[in-house]
């Protein structure tokens, strides 16, 4: 990006994208959507047992101050004055739950990360309560069905299993949140408190947020994902929380997802408010402007997640999908909804390699060993290592790599574990067309794997139907941002669902036909003229 002149700049909006495998902060121009400036942190997983995936939620708003932080710092770098920056967004990783202490602003316990299995024997003791075992019992509320994977089985985890959660609880200190009301609460004081000025590393726990008068809420797009949320009174349902053995009075308060929350309590932005708030898929949504029904989004992340917008009814999947909100950018805006098709492992697949097996030193690396051969020569991935999501939901699945012989190498193992994530996609994309009733025509895709082009060409192949990048990929922190710029008091973003039609694009289209795309699954061959992919710009 080239430094303006003079330090002279229109009004400005970060973003707080805090992902399963990183934290970062953005700042974008309201005015443009250009992206200014960044900075990024990886957070440690940690693994205690087979199945249990958990972060500490002290190194999470650690890597978010140093995000923010760093990223002011390069933009005075650049000669821009931080004093444009007008709002900030927060977009995070759905259903990881944190109980924290309100009186002190510790944490309780590990944050209980999103595709955690630990709960499978809590969903089996809870199903035995439900008539007919019935997984789907509570899906006209919630548009879930009950899982390990939703927040509310992970609370209930915790209080059974963690004395201090429960003590908490009983003697009234105890607050449940997602990830956004863990960092909304930590770093935000009411608009009539002044602010604090503290930035000391020693204090960046405390701040002057958090126990000093932090806000404790959450959006509906987050709160949709607990399974205590009705997604039509859009309100705490009372009988889920019962049900859940739930106290409601630790639960944050749903609001919108683009109002003011806040103020930033510290560091370079204190002061600035936080007024916008969107789970990360609902934010890629957004960012990728699928605002009218039958506009759907493909996020290439840690997972995979595949978004249709179905407008301001919610619609029932009876193909193992899931209904959610999708967003509600005011107080006083319509709620809009969507169906979602959740993949557990993408990106995480790409990761595992490199960690795990030591096949390859970079995530970078992966495409490079799979573009050597072009094709899995006949071998298999599927990467169920948090058992298997939508359309399945069978917590008891397992990784599988097969159809190996003594040709098969690392190079061909790379090429599967791509085509596992393109297979799943298919799947997704499947019992999406037949619960919309009208095939998609092609898929917008956003998220870290993208960049893969083995990948997208890949997945065009697969599908049948053109696979289109947008050439800003950071829709996630995008959509956060126009939901903040956006904010009633803020008023820097407009949102014209028509301005999709001038966005950028790199477009992926089919190099072979459905026949083959059915047929030969693992056995294709990709040529170097394929793979490169077919770009082309849509202003």
């Amino acid at each position: 990006m080239a430094a303006p002149q003079g330090g002279v700049m229109g009004p400005l909006v970060g973003a707080i994208d805090q992902g399963t495998s990183s934290t970062r902060f953005l700042v974008f121009n309201a005015s443009t959507a250009e992206l200014l400036s960044h900075h990024q942190v990886e957070i440690q997983q940690k693994f205690p047992k087979e199945g249990w995936v958990e972060q500490d939620p002290k190194e999470i708003l650690r890597s978010v101050y140093e995000c923010v932080e760093r990223t002011c710092e390069k933009l005075k770098q650049l000669n821009v004055d931080i004093a444009n920056i007008k709002a900030v967004g927060v977009s995070n990783q759905r259903e990881t739950t944190v109980v924290w202490d309100k009186l002190t602003g510790e944490p309780l316990y590990n944050a209980i990360v999103w595709l955690d299995l630990r709960t499978q024997s809590t969903v089996e003791r809870l199903l035995k309560k439900i008539p007919g075992q019935n997984k789907s019992f509570f899906k006209t509320k919630t548009g879930l069905p009950l899982s390990t994977y939703f927040s509310a089985v992970k609370l209930c985890w915790l209080l059974d299993n963690v004395k201090e959660v429960r003590e908490a609880v009983q003697e009234q200190r105890a607050l449940f949140g997602t990830i956004d009301s863990w960092l909304i609460w930590l770093n935000t004081v009411p608009s009539a408190v002044p602010m604090g000025t503290t930035t000391s590393s020693d204090t960046i726990l405390s701040l002057t947020g958090g126990k000093n008068g932090g806000i404790h809420c959450t959006d509906v797009t987050n709160a949709s994902r607990t399974m205590l949320f009705n997604i039509h009174s859009l309100e705490w349902d009372t009988e889920l929380c019962k049900f859940f053995g739930v106290p409601m009075e630790i639960l944050p308060k749903v609001r919108s997802s683009s109002e003011i929350y806040g103020l930033m309590s510290s560091g370079a932005l204190s002061g600035v408010p936080i007024s916008g708030c969107l789970g990360d898929q609902s934010a890629a949504l957004v960012g990728q402007m699928c605002f009218k029904d039958g506009q759907a989004k493909n996020t290439y992340g840690t997972g995979c997640f595949l978004l249709c917008n179905t407008g301001q009814k919610p619609a029932l999947s009876e193909h193992g999908l899931l209904t959610t909100v999708a967003y509600k950018l005011g107080r006083d805006k319509p709620v809009y909804y969507a169906l979602e098709g959740s993949v557990a492992i993408a990106g995480a697949v790409v990761r595992w390699l490199r960690d795990n097996l030591g096949i390859a030193k970079s995530s970078n690396e992966v495409e490079k060993l799979a573009a050597e051969v072009g094709t899995s020569y006949g071998c298999y991935f599927v990467p169920a290592f948090s058992g298997l999501y939508a359309p399945y939901w069978e917590p008891s699945a397992r990784g599988i790599i097969c159809g190996l012989t003594q040709f098969t190498n690392k190079n061909h193992i790379a090429f599967a574990a791509l085509e596992a994530v393109c297979f799943q996609t298919r799947e997704i994309l499947d019992a999406m067309n037949k619960d919309c009733g009208i095939p998609l025509s092609q898929l917008q895709v956003d998220g870290g794997m993208t960049n893969n082009k083995i990948l997208m060409q890949l997945q065009a192949d697969i599908l049948c139907i053109p696979v289109v990048k947008p050439s800003m990929p950071e829709t996630t922190a995008l959509g956060a941002a126009m939901a903040a710029g956006a904010a009633e008091g803020i008023g820097v973003w407009s949102l014209n669902p028509d301005d999709s039609t001038a966005v950028t694009c790199e477009r992926f289209e089919p190099q072979i036909n459905p026949e083959v795309s059915i047929a030969i699954p693992g056995g294709r061959k990709l040529f170097k003229s394929q793979w490169t992919g077919k770009q082309q710009n849509h202003k």
